[in-house]
């Protein structure tokens, strides 16, 4: 009796505490309601392939793979960096070549690599990360450096030259002398022969008629930097060159003039800040060869750069005809600048004459106010 009076005890225990699990239950049904499916959110395509990019990116840094120019781990300072500073996007399509770059002894004299920097450089790889090593300088140094940015000649100890063919600035004026003969460059920059020609002096005398000042300004493509050297002798103005060392020492030449070099491809933002400068020139380094949108955006961060009432110089740009009319012309005029020069001639080298190009010069002021 007592054993069927304990079982039923048991049945009733289970029965209550099976009722309290079901009101359990069915209170938490009731206060919190199944959520709705998620509304879809479309991403563009654009979107993707950047994110794609990223991800690949990050997937090279990381990871090792056992491809043959991989069978080596991933530079430790590359790892380090990507996670305190960003990395050009670009620089995923050449991995192995990022990686050659970052495989270095850390705090040690870094490696002589200047044709790997370039390769990176002008492939869309800037800036290149920071390396924790020490710059290599000259063997000899020379003790003293021209004040005069036309010297005679440039020294040759201010250069390593063990990357070029040429081992001095005389070989380089041999080989050269478009951009290493600094008087024939000086004399091209300061006369006036044809419609195609803007003489420094002619230009200072156009911003002057037009009250404005002259101070900064950036040469985008100039070489061994005479155009700022002129500017700087004649006329006191501070002029950046922006300039890369293809198979030459172009920024040591720009340097040794007491000048300011800056190595940056066309594809970088200008390293200057908003509004500050009244005078961006771009030199023969900018022509057709560039791609449209590389072009476009240049010309939009020559804007940012530019102060109100600031010059845009195009010397000797050169397309071919049909494009300048419907492609170059038409993106120029968009940045909406005043006309100060626009001068067109037919491009009579044995290049111009096949491809049916032309030159173009011409000087634009930006408006004062937006």
């Amino acid at each position: 009796m007592a054993f069927t009076m304990g079982f039923n005890f048991l049945l009733l225990l289970a029965m209550a505490a099976t009722n309290i699990l079901s009101l359990y239950h069915l209170s938490s049904t009731f206060q919190s309601p199944k959520p709705s499916p998620p509304v879809p959110i479309h991403i563009p395509q654009y979107l993707l392939r950047h994110l794609n990019d990223i991800r690949a990116t990050i997937n090279h840094l990381t990871a090792s793979t056992s491809d043959s120019k991989r069978t080596s781990p991933v530079p430790h300072d590359l790892i380090l960096h990507s996670q305190v500073a960003p990395i050009a996007s670009s620089c995923h399509r050449h991995p192995y070549l990022l990686r050659r770059y970052m495989n270095y002894t850390p705090f040690s004299t870094c490696p002589y690599d200047l044709d790997l920097q370039e390769t990176l450089i002008l492939n869309g790889c800037h800036p290149l990360p920071r390396r924790r090593c020490f710059s290599k300088t000259p063997p000899k140094p020379t003790s003293s450096l021209p004040l005069n940015p036309f010297p005679t000649a440039l020294p040759d100890s201010s250069v390593i030259w063990t990357k070029y063919s040429c081992k001095s600035f005389a070989c380089l004026l041999q080989n050269n002398p478009i951009d290493f003969d600094l008087n024939a460059r000086r004399s091209s920059l300061l006369k006036y022969a044809s419609e195609l020609d803007l003489p420094v002096n002619r230009f200072m005398q156009l911003a002057k008629s037009a009250n404005s000042v002259i101070r900064l300004g950036i040469d985008i493509g100039g070489g061994t930097g005479t155009f700022a050297a002129l500017m700087k002798i004649f006329y006191n103005v501070t002029m950046l060159t922006t300039t890369l060392n293809v198979n030459a020492p172009y920024s040591e030449a720009v340097a040794a003039r007491g000048l300011v070099p800056l190595h940056v491809p066309l594809q970088q933002r200008l390293p200057v800040f908003d509004g500050t400068m009244d005078l961006v020139r771009c030199g023969r380094a900018v022509n057709r060869w560039i791609p449209l949108p590389v072009m476009e955006f240049m010309f939009y961060d020559v804007d940012r750069v530019l102060r109100g009432g600031g010059y845009l110089w195009l010397d000797r740009f050169f397309s071919k005809a049909m494009d300048l009319e419907e492609v170059y012309e038409p993106m120029i005029g968009k940045i909406g600048y005043k006309k100060v020069k626009w001068a067109v001639a037919n491009k009579t080298d044995p290049s111009g004459l096949k491809n049916g190009e032309v030159y173009l010069t011409a000087v634009l002021q930006k408006p004062v106010s937006r």
